[in-house]
């Protein structure tokens, strides 16, 4: 059995042969993404032995195969709660209707952006992203963002080091970028990792490279991320889940500047600019053994605190509209549906625990779901529209520290004023560098991360006594 798609777009718009596709799963609130192959075939089902597993009880153990194309065929395997299969590209003549086929044990033509139901859980293939997240200041922010990014640009001018702190998707890879844009190494490298997205053998393998023969499968030398990123930055994502062997030599290269590659006797030296991110609060890891705390103070040369989606309503609407065009780009949609009023409250009452990668991924569901050139209430996941609550405005009830709040745009005056607070930062740390250091100037350096001369000069700009060394 095969549905007529003849109609459904220009020719012009038909797949290339250098497009990526993927498969898109939508299960309750949970969104997985997978890569598609450029041919052959992907099964689907509950079991670990599937391709693409869906793990709900509504899903046969397994249901379907996808046939990847020219054309994508889907092939039913006798689901026990059922294929089924709607084409959200044909005209509705209500945007609520949603015109589904059964398919059972039959094999079917699908397209790019047609909605398939497998039980309970919704899939869609579409084109795989090509351009990189929108970076912070290519839009107006809230005044609450815009004091933070004034923070961010003058931090980016110079080589400190810089901690982002901040909930689980609140965008600290993007602040991150930003950041490297504006810097002075903007036209070389930005290499990210995820550190918690590896074991430590893997780890210390990306992050530092092998020579030759360093281990089983080590056919060839290869720099790590530190050496690919010479000139430029590095991102070191979920920083605080570095095992403490990692931690370690994290710490050497901050100090000397240098990788010792996995297997290698002598190091290499680099030149790169560190940015860390984290969802923890480094320093109650520290106090129960589980982070360096040396480490903490050469990562946190200055540190930027991104707030909530919950704090930054104003923003929510932009951002939805923006992800609507992407998500409607990737589906091969001609026109980005627009959200309602009603569906638009409901996303500013909900307090968005997965912040603004939530905020993404229900906007990708609602266009899937969404038949029609209008996004209703009733596309969006029920968390979101029937069990919303209020923003709570007390300060108390965010986890997250925030930057003080401002409704003016920046002047002269804040730049001078967010400069001098800079300066007030790195003066603090040096005095509790040389306290910690008992006086000594040589250690109290190392641990800045700084040379002797350098620290020197610091302690006579911000007029503090030269200290003695301490018994």
């Amino acid at each position: 059995m095969a549905l007529d798609r003849s109609s459904r777009r220009p020719a012009s718009e038909a797949r290339g042969p250098s497009s990526a596709f993927q498969l898109v799963v939508f299960v309750g609130g949970d969104v997985q993404t997978h890569s598609l192959p450029e041919a052959g075939c992907v099964s689907i089902g509950r079991t670990a032995e599937n391709d693409v597993r869906i793990d709900h009880p509504s899903v046969s153990r397994r249901h379907a195969v996808l046939h990847v194309g020219p054309p994508f065929r889907l092939e039913d395997l006798g689901g026990k709660n059922g294929t089924f299969v709607r084409d959200p590209h044909e005209p509705a003549e209500d945007a609520r209707t949603l015109t589904m086929l059964q398919v059972s044990g039959e094999v079917v033509d699908v397209c790019v952006g047609d909605c398939i139901t497998l039980g309970s859980s919704s899939l869609v293939i579409r084109r795989a992203p090509t351009a990189a997240p929108a970076p912070f200041d290519a839009e107006p922010r809230a005044p609450l963002m815009q004091a933070l990014l004034e923070q961010a640009y003058l931090a980016a001018r110079s080589p400190i080091s810089v901690l982002i702190l901040g909930e689980t998707g609140v965008g600290k890879e993007v602040l991150a970028q930003t950041i490297h844009r504006r810097s002075p190494r903007a036209r070389a490298p930005f290499q990210a990792l995820n550190c918690a997205a590896l074991s430590e053998s893997l780890l210390e393998s990306e992050l530092f490279g092998h020579e030759k023969g360093a281990f089983t499968g080590a056919f060839q030398a290869r720099p790590g991320l530190f050496e690919a990123a010479e000139g430029g930055t590095v991102f070191l994502d979920e920083v605080g889940e570095l095992p403490m062997n990692i931690q370690v030599k994290l710490l050497r290269v901050l100090e000397e500047r240098k990788v010792l590659r996995v297997g290698a006797r002598a190091a290499r030296p680099i030149d790169v600019r560190f940015v860390s991110a984290t969802n923890r609060d480094l320093e109650i890891e520290i106090a129960r053994g589980a982070f360096r705390q040396d480490l903490f103070f050469r990562l946190n040369g200055i540190a930027l605190t991104l707030p909530p989606l919950r704090r930054r309503v104003a923003e929510i609407a932009p951002l939805g509209a923006r992800f609507a065009e992407q998500a409607a780009r990737q589906l091969d949609r001609a026109r980005a549906p627009s959200i309602s009023r009603e569906a638009l409250a409901s996303l500013e009452r909900y307090p968005w625990p997965g912040n603004i990668r939530e905020l993404r991924n229900a906007i990708e569901r609602a266009v899937v779901l969404c038949p029609g050139d209008t996004l209703l209430p009733e596309h969006f996941p029920a968390q979101i529209t029937g069990g919303a609550r209020p923003l709570d405005d007390g300060a108390a009830s965010s986890p997250t520290p925030e930057p003080p709040r401002r409704d003016d745009v920046a002047t002269d005056e804040s730049v001078e004023r967010l400069t001098l607070a800079l300066g007030e930062v790195e003066r603090r740390r040096v005095v509790q560098a040389l306290d910690q250091c008992q006086g000594n100037q040589t250690k109290a350096a190392a641990l800045l991360g700084i040379s002797r001369t350098t620290l020197v000069a610091r302690i006579e700009a911000y007029g503090l006594p030269r200290p003695r060394k301490r018994s």
